[in-house]
């Protein structure tokens, strides 16, 4: 009895001794809502938001923040269930398995793929050689009279005189065949190898030996004169190899291997394959850490975006009495530095069509605008170019001259479309209404709003920082 308690205390202090290394090794940072943030997991998100291509880097200092508002935002998400919506799941398990499938795929099962292949080339051959043929064609179409069919045969015996009398077979073949494709390559049809030319066609390839030249013979199609210039047998399999292995992954190999892989797994233990997709998701990440904090970060940044466009984005977006009085009260913020013109630049094909255009939109809403012109005026073609916007002064020379009477320059007309004019307001200060600077206000006032909710989860979920951890991110 003293030996089984010894062995269990040796047992539980190896075993607390491992977990103290293993904090060791991977400190604890922060605590969020009682879950613990390992630093390895803070330094991946740290420095992945961090990297050259970054235009607003992070302190760490700065991140520390950034990265607290993020989680919380997740316990949110969690706390509303988010992460049981069949929308969320799905786009979740597309991310991750991008990741996932490809891992699935041995070396030894792409090698397999790749020689599969090759010798798929190889009985295609037949044990013939690949052939680089040219030809010069002159069409007959299957209904040419009799009188067409003795033009085209009249062609092609011309041709063909021209070429024994040492004529240059390219030079011929550019001008001369109606087969364009190769005619702009002198004729040159490209490699080929058993059943990819017309049978008639390909028979007599085969029997040309290099650098011969076949008298005229008659297709279905219509007559060829052929030159064999090279042929060769298959090149062996590892000079092939690369070029196979490239042309099979650009039309998805591994995840066609990925899908053998997984559908077997299925089959083998009566699981399905979000199950198989599930448990190799976890088997992967936990034996690298890169790998399980990209699915983490796939899985947060989902919930993340969920939250905020649930609860905060588009809300704010809709709530157009708080949008006005936001900016009212923040009316300053949006001074513009030079004058613009809120409205449309109209250009029509004549003068009667621009004064039906101003006014079929007069007293109607500028946001309407567009449609009015799209379905009265450019339904078939369009007949008015139609540009609605906020015109900084000096954007647009049209604009300065038809609106605010700047006559520097020149203002060059579109010949298509020489009848001018514009509609709107011109704002020489800052915006009148909160629509003119709609874009901005509302980035604004979403802002406003997801402080405010950050606030309220900094108030609902416990935070702890572990500075001396802290200090280590990148440092050990």
């Amino acid at each position: 009895m003293k030996h089984l308690i010894y062995l269990l205390s040796f047992v539980c202090y190896f075993l607390s001794s491992v977990a103290v290394m293993a904090q060791q090794d991977d400190p604890i940072v922060m605590r969020i809502n009682g879950k613990d943030v390992p630093r390895s997991e803070f330094e991946y998100n740290f420095n992945k938001n961090n990297t050259d291509g970054v235009i607003d880097k992070k302190s760490l200092e700065e991140y520390v923040d950034l990265f607290i508002n993020y989680k919380l935002k997740v316990e949110a998400a969690l706390d509303a269930h988010y992460d049981t919506l069949t929308s969320y799941q799905e786009e979740f398990r597309t991310y991750r398995d991008q990741q996932i499938r490809p891992l699935l795929v041995s070396a030894e099962a792409e090698e397999g793929e790749v020689r599969g292949y090759y010798q798929q080339m190889l009985d295609q051959l037949e044990g013939k050689e690949l052939l680089l043929p040219a030809h010069i064609f002159v069409r007959v179409m299957q209904q040419a009279t009799p009188e067409q069919q003795a033009e085209a045969k009249a062609r092609i015996d011309s041709i063909y005189t021209v070429l024994m009398d040492g004529a240059d077979f390219a030079e011929v073949a550019s001008s001369a065949s109606e087969d364009r494709g190769s005619a702009q390559r002198g004729g040159v049809i490209g490699w080929i190898g058993p059943h990819q030319l017309l049978k008639e066609v390909e028979d007599a390839c085969y029997a040309l030996k290099k650098d011969e030249m076949s008298e005229p013979m008659l297709s279905t199609v219509g007559w060829h004169i052929i030159k064999l210039l090279d042929q060769k047998p298959l090149e062996p399999y590892d000079t092939l190899a690369p070029r196979i292995r490239q042309y099979l992954e650009a039309r998805g190999m591994k995840d066609q291997i990925a899908s053998k892989v997984v559908d077997s797994l299925a089959t083998n233990t009566g699981k399905t394959v979000e199950q198989i997709l599930d448990e190799e998701s976890d088997r992967l990440a936990a034996q690298d850490d890169e790998l399980k904090y990209l699915i983490k970060e796939y899985h947060d940044g989902l919930l993340f975006y969920e939250i905020c466009q649930r609860q905060v984005w588009e809300p704010a977006a809709k709530d157009t009495v708080n949008l006005i009085r936001h900016f009212k009260k923040n009316k300053k913020a949006y001074a513009f530095e030079k004058p613009r013109f809120a409205g449309a630049l109209i250009q029509a094909k004549s003068n009667e069509l621009l004064k039906q255009v101003q006014s079929a939109l007069k007293k109607k809403p500028e946001e309407s605008w567009a449609n009015i012109v799209k379905t009265q005026f450019n339904k078939d073609s369009v007949q008015v170019r139609f540009e609605r916007r906020m015109f900084e002064q000096g954007a647009n020379p049209m604009v300065d001259s038809l609106a605010f009477g700047i006559k520097e320059g020149k203002t060059r007309l579109n010949a298509k479309y020489p009848a001018v004019a514009v509609m709107g307001r011109k704002l020489k200060k800052g915006p009148q209404v909160w629509t003119d600077v709609n874009a901005q206000v509302v980035t604004d006032y979403q802002a406003v709003k997801e402080q405010e909710f950050v606030d309220e989860l900094r108030k609902k979920y416990t935070i702890e920082v572990f500075q001396d951890a802290l200090n280590t991110v990148n440092k050990h």
